[in-house]
């Protein structure tokens, strides 16, 4: 749990998500929180955030894996068997007419 919560005001309960659920958004969205670890028993549940912050975390995911996809292929790449630009111009020419 410790991971989740920073600062013990990140925790919320779902009781006071569902009595307290404008202001818990209006705190999200202005930027005076940053986030909300939603307890459920005594227990993480959820995390609510902005969506900046969602989108900022999906858009470092993606970019790590294909960090790990292009390390992955770099181990694995053949120069004998790449194909140059010249060569896949050619083979690909007129495709996007169809």
């Amino acid at each position: 749990m410790n991971a989740f919560l920073e600062r013990s005001s990140q925790a919320v309960s779902v009781t006071e998500v569902s009595r307290s659920a404008k202001t818990i958004f209006d705190r999200l969205s202005s930027g005076t929180q940053k986030k909300y670890v939603v307890m459920r028993n005594n227990a993480p549940a959820a995390v609510m955030m902005p969506v900046s912050v969602y989108e900022a975390l999906m858009d470092e995911l993606d970019d790590l894996h294909i960090q790990l996809m292009v390390r992955d292929r770099l181990q694995s790449f053949d120069p004998a068997r790449a194909i140059s630009h010249d060569d896949m111009v050619q083979l690909f020419a007129g495709e996007d007419e169809e």
